[in-house]
């Protein structure tokens, strides 16, 4: 090559580095894997659930009212009132009322037609709730013991929240006891069973959402009127784990029926055996 040539020949460029292809396509889905990490735990957080208002937190207290009217010997209605605190009873949570007609279509069948209305003083998300229900209650006696079986279909229809559907089955068993007594007290001993088939309006863990089991002791203070002391363990099946709680609970009965005196103490036992009044 001559001197005049090697003048006109442009200088060499440096060389450009250039990054594999495969390398680039690692940085970039790993850059898409964050964004969708990071993503993910705001969408949860946005769609979760708030946890269900009437369950309890640590010790409750749970006060019962019903009142029961005759309309004739197989009908009469039926009337409860109830309150509820938690966190060592100084806190009212919850309080509701409801009515229905129940009919004793059988001597071992009772069918009751419910409505209820539900408060949550306090709660941010759900003030208010209304339930529907139909209580169906099995019952024989077999001595001093009367097994019992109520079963509880609910729609649920709370405030800001969807409705939802709900079967509580209730075993149980009363025992009156052995005492010379005009009227002699019975244990009341039930576990119940909480089933959501469907969606469900709040937070849970499954579709096994609740059980409670409880004991008592009814005392009938006259054939009309009966007072029942009872000890419940609840237990709530949360989203991450299982929570249970003690309540003291007392139930008051009353009855006002037209039929004679000597059948109301009988009628008064088949009907509140088993249905409770919770």
């Amino acid at each position: 090559m001559s001197l005049g040539q090697e003048l006109r020949s442009p200088p060499c460029a440096p060389p450009v580095y250039r990054e594999p292809p495969n390398r680039r396509a690692v940085h970039c889905w790993g850059v898409v894997l964050c964004c969708y990490l990071l993503a993910v735990p705001a969408k949860a957080q946005q769609q979760q659930q708030p946890e269900d208002p009437e369950d309890d937190h640590r010790l409750g207290l749970w006060l019962d009212q019903a009142i029961s009217a005759g309309l004739s010997s197989n009908s009469s209605l039926e009337f409860e009132f109830h309150e509820r605190f938690d966190e060592g009873a100084s806190n009212l949570y919850e309080y509701f009322f409801q009515g229905g007609l129940a009919f004793r279509l059988r001597p071992w069948l009772t069918l009751i037609p419910i409505y209820r209305y539900q408060r949550y003083p306090g709660n941010a998300t759900t003030s208010y709730e209304n339930r529907l229900q139909l209580n169906v209650t099995l019952s024989t006696t077999r001595g001093r013991w009367r097994p019992n079986l109520r079963m509880l279909t609910e729609g649920r229809f709370p405030e800001n929240r969807v409705a939802s559907a709900r079967l509580r089955f209730r075993p149980g068993v009363d025992y009156t006891l052995p005492l010379r007594m005009t009227r002699p007290p019975a244990v009341v001993v039930s576990n119940e069973f909480f089933i959501v088939p469907g969606t469900n309006s709040f937070a849970s863990g499954g579709s096994f959402t609740q059980n409670r089991f409880q004991v008592g002791i009814r005392l009938p203070l006259a054939n009309s009127f009966f007072i029942r002391p009872y000890f419940m363990l609840q237990s709530v099946n949360l989203p991450t784990r299982w929570e249970t709680n003690r309540i003291l609970g007392i139930s008051l009965g009353l009855k006002f029926s037209k039929t004679r005196r000597a059948d109301t103490r009988r009628s008064s036992q088949a009907n509140w055996a088993g249905q409770g009044v919770y």
